[in-house]
């Protein structure tokens, strides 16, 4: 168990944000609408989980600032302690329990980096608008699981190597379609559900199959136009 800062989306001000850069650590979460009755006229939220972020660089802006962050992993959310100037509560790691089938999960974990690399391949022959994300996005998020995690928290909340590369695969494609950004974020949500790394594994592993040929079926597209 651990005592962090907490930030509810990112709406935190230059003098909060050096702050926290001392600590290098914060959590991100999202408010969970709940139900207390049928008759409740007010909305009502809870906060269940979130993600131990890494603040790896922050740049003051003419308006706000431009910071650079990185997830670590899942944390529960066990109270709040302190409100101001910035939320502070207690958190522990949130990890899957699935230790078994090690060597199954080390196949689907093998599989899943082939598809990624595949993927990848495809995606910077893909001609994408100017102001598109970078198409190394989903390459340097594996790398990035794959890097020896030394950062300055306890240990206890540092994924395993096939858990951070389960979640590796969720992200955006460059070119992607609004409804596949949308269909992207409903995949994070089911991911960040799931406690089974195996599952997790086979999920992302259909993501990214799904991912080649859509990106397959634009190069063709882009050929023919071309």
């Amino acid at each position: 168990m651990s005592i962090v800062a907490i930030d509810i989306a990112f709406l935190l001000t230059f003098t909060v944000l050096l702050s926290l850069l001392k600590k290098k650590n914060f959590v991100h979460f999202v408010l969970d609408p709940i139900s207390i009755n049928s008759s409740a006229t007010e909305a009502s939220f809870a906060a269940r989980y979130g993600c131990l972020v890494l603040i790896e660089r922050i740049e003051r802006l003419d308006v706000g600032a431009l910071v650079s962050i990185r997830g670590i992993g899942r944390v529960k959310i066990l109270k709040f302690v302190q409100a101001d100037p910035y939320l502070v509560g207690e958190v522990k790691p949130m990890q899957d329990t699935d230790l078994n089938g090690a060597s199954a999960i080390s196949l689907k974990v093998t599989a899943l980096k082939e598809a990624i690399h595949s993927l990848n391949s495809l995606e910077i022959k893909l001609k994408a608008p100017k102001d598109a994300l970078l198409q190394t996005n989903i390459l340097n998020s594996l790398i990035w699981a794959e890097s020896k995690q030394s950062l300055e928290c306890d240990e206890a909340f540092l994924p395993s190597l096939a858990e951070r590369v389960s979640f590796a695969a969720l992200q955006p494609v460059s070119g992607a379609t609004r409804s596949e950004l949308l269909k992207l974020q409903e995949e994070k949500l089911r991911a960040m559900d799931l406690k089974d790394t195996r599952q997790r594994l086979e999920h992302s592993l259909e993501l990214i199959k799904e991912s080649i040929s859509t990106v397959a079926a634009k190069l063709a597209i882009q050929t023919v136009e071309m």
